[in-house]
């Protein structure tokens, strides 16, 4: 039989990163093993009860293909969010655009953007969809190799590479660090960009999930209309909907026109019976109040012992993850794992990520008490 061919950007890239831990989480419980899982993003807290409500009361009984541009109510409600939280006046008709949540935004993005010889510039460690979407959309990416505080600047993009540059990918807070941008280090990035003729896409999707300040958005930095700046905002930790695959884009309108051109020939537009759902989510901001507290909790007991055990949890006092200074983080994860207890090693982020583990806030807190043990047990380095 003659082989598959494969696009020349799949094989190279392989498979992804994340899937390659969950696949041995499975095995194991296959096995029977029972698992505390910290390797991926999706919280076990359950979905506020007036969400699933508002997505069944909108189900109705003919079927018909969601619009693009999405729900009037749904960029109304994305629009309010972004006044409440972060001060900026958006047009809802012009500056928003419902998405099948982040992840796809992210991937397809680039599509409308760039063509080959451009150049996409983002951080590593960090998310590995940016290079994904990226080199499929035929860019070429560019690393910048983060340290110390896992912020990505203006400083780091050298000089004679910024003619090629189309996209600058900021995360914040930092997936898979927890550090937060400065808006003072995003308006730098958004002025280098603008220098460029370049945009600048920030991926605020854990923007609700914090500890001490709300962290900052690149639509405080852009001002009004938002030149050259894209925010990509989800409900999937804000409001616990990582099953309803909900978020949004917002920001520079000529961007947003783009996207929606390029979405049409896509068919990700997000299903309107969601689209409800989602208006609902955004449109209330007490449940999230009560999120970050379960959060924060989960954090302190995870923080606490690792720090107990002499090691330095770096950054994390914002989005949904622990990042600590480990060591071997290959080894360290292959240790835990053996004892039931799943944890993402650093260097599934890329390079930089070396060295450390990545712990998601995932498991109740009840579980993350229960992991303490076997973490002491497999990591401890008191005698």
């Amino acid at each position: 039989m003659t082989p598959v061919k494969l696009n020349p950007v799949l094989t190279e890239l392989g498979a992804y990163p994340m899937a390659t831990v969950q696949e041995r989480a499975r095995a194991l419980r296959a096995a029977g093993r029972p698992l505390i899982d910290f390797s991926i993003g999706d919280p076990r807290e359950p979905t506020p009860s007036f969400v699933p409500a508002a997505l069944r009361a909108a189900v109705s009984d003919v079927s018909q293909y969601p619009t693009v541009a999405g729900l009037p109510e749904l960029r109304a409600a994305v629009a309010g969010y972004v006044e409440r939280r972060f001060g900026v006046v958006v047009d809802a008709d012009t500056q928003v655009l419902p998405t099948s949540g982040s992840k796809e935004a992210i991937f397809t993005t680039p599509l409308a953007f760039v063509a080959p010889g451009d150049a996409v510039v983002f951080g590593t460690p960090g998310y590995p969809v940016y290079e994904r979407g990226c080199r499929f959309a035929g860019a070429s990416p560019v690393f910048s190799e983060l340290g110390g505080d896992f912020v990505l600047r203006a400083g780091h993009v050298p000089e004679d590479l910024w003619p090629a540059v189309r996209l600058v990918w900021v995360c914040t807070p930092h997936n898979p660090t927890g550090a937060v941008t400065g808006l003072d280090e995003l308006a730098d990035l958004l002025a280098a960009c603008r220098e460029h003729d370049a945009l600048l896409l920030s991926d605020e999707c854990y923007a609700d999930i914090y500890e001490d300040e709300a962290p900052p958005s690149v639509l405080q930095a852009a001002g009004a209309g938002s030149h050259g700046a894209l925010s990509y905002l989800s409900l999937s930790k804000r409001s616990g909907m990582t099953g309803y695959r909900s978020g949004a884009i917002v920001g520079d309108a000529a961007a947003v026109a783009a996207l929606r051109l390029l979405r049409a020939s896509v068919g990700v537009a997000p299903a309107e019976f969601v689209q409800s759902a989602a208006a609902a989510a955004w449109s209330e901001d007490e449940h999230v109040a009560e999120r970050r507290q379960v959060f924060a909790r989960k954090r302190a007991v995870l923080r606490r012992a690792f720090e107990d055990m002499g090691y330095r949890v770096v950054c994390s006092r914002a989005g949904l993850y622990l990042w600590v200074q480990i060591g071997d983080d290959a080894a360290a994860a292959g240790r835990l794992l053996e004892r039931g207890v799943v944890v993402s090693p650093g260097s599934a982020f890329g390079a930089g990520g070396e060295g450390y583990l990545r712990l998601a806030l995932v498991p109740t807190v009840e579980e993350c008490e229960k992991a303490v043990e076997v973490l002491r047990s497999c990591l401890s380095t008191k005698s």
